[in-house]
């Protein structure tokens, strides 16, 4: 006969235990944030973002993971193997579209907005050796366009389209990481490299440092020919050492996109965390300086989250 006491007694156990297994639980909740090569622009600041959710986000572990990019952070999110990514918001269109030519065979129907962050200047680098001055100038010679079907290989398809040009122009394309492009040009075995990143990406500082470099123009208007969510913008003179004038070229918007299996509370919290900690980012990478909750909504091509909803309704952007 089980007596009061001992009833009391396996009361109080079984509840501790539920408490238990809950605080495990919770201390269970990952967060992995996908970014993109470890010499652009989403590496150093997702790993920012990893420290910022590690610390404020109550019971959760993070890890930073170096993809692809665009492309692959869009697919990984769909299955559920992430929580929150980088993203070209091109990219992010066509995912929406299921285009299977830029690396979607179905539309991806889970993806949620979290919020629009700094736009991606797309930036065309040559060796000064090479002669290439223009658009025009990088026939006949190689040029690496970033991994296959990447938000960077996105957008070099786009400034050919509308330059009325085609691959079959070049001498020879690559399909590499920033950092190969740049090691390639080093030593002499490429001539030109596209980059879609912030402006002072690292792979391009480090090239011009080590030898004369020409940043070539994309005229403003083949980026009207291309439109949204493209938008024309200036490489101010000196971002990169031997860069004396301003250049034209096309910047396209970066999202930081999650998906529907995120909680509420998490898409909630890594929202309001991101806005609260923008000098961390900031110190992560300059980029970061563009990020402003103002205009975090700003062509949004998906649905937001329902926890960031809550965030922008509470900070007053949504009504």
């Amino acid at each position: 006969m089980i007596t009061l006491a001992r009833r009391t007694l396996i009361g109080g156990a079984a509840a501790l235990s539920l408490s238990l297994s809950a605080m495990g639980a919770q201390a269970q909740e990952f967060i992995n944030v996908l970014t993109g090569g470890t010499s652009g622009v989403y590496y150093p600041l997702g790993v920012a973002l990893s420290e910022i959710y590690a610390k404020g986000i109550q019971g959760s572990r993070t890890q930073v993971q170096a993809t692809k990019a665009s492309v692959e952070n869009l697919n990984l999110l769909q299955q559920g193997k992430g929580e929150i990514g980088f993203s070209l918001g091109d990219s992010v269109q066509e995912a929406v579209k299921g285009n299977k030519e830029a690396g979607f065979p179905q539309p991806l129907d889970k993806l949620r907005g979290i919020a629009a962050i700094y736009p991606n200047y797309i930036q065309i680098v040559a060796s000064q050796e090479s002669g290439i001055k223009s658009l025009a100038d990088l026939k006949g010679k190689s040029l690496s366009v970033g991994a296959p079907a990447s938000g960077t290989e996105l957008n070099a398809r786009a400034i050919f389209t509308a330059a009325g040009m085609k691959y079959e122009d070049l001498g020879k394309i690559e399909y590499l990481p920033f950092a190969e492009s740049v090691e390639l040009i080093k030593n002499r075995q490429l001539d030109a490299t596209l980059q879609s990143a912030g402006l002072g990406v690292a792979s391009i500082r480090d090239l011009a440092t080590s030898l004369p470099i020409n940043v070539v123009a994309v005229p403003k208007a083949d980026v009207d020919k291309i439109g949204a969510p493209y938008i024309p913008v200036i490489i101010p003179a000196d971002t990169y050492d031997g860069q004396s004038a301003d250049v034209e070229t096309a910047a396209v918007g970066n999202f930081l996109i999650t998906h529907d299996g995120v909680s509420d509370e998490t898409a909630y919290q890594m929202t309001k965390l991101l806005f609260e900690n923008l000098p961390q980012l900031i110190a992560s990478h300059a980029a970061a300086k563009a990020i402003d909750p103002a205009k975090a909504l700003d062509g949004m091509p998906v649905p937001l989250h329902p926890g960031a909803e809550r965030y922008y309704r509470e900070a007053g952007i949504l009504k």
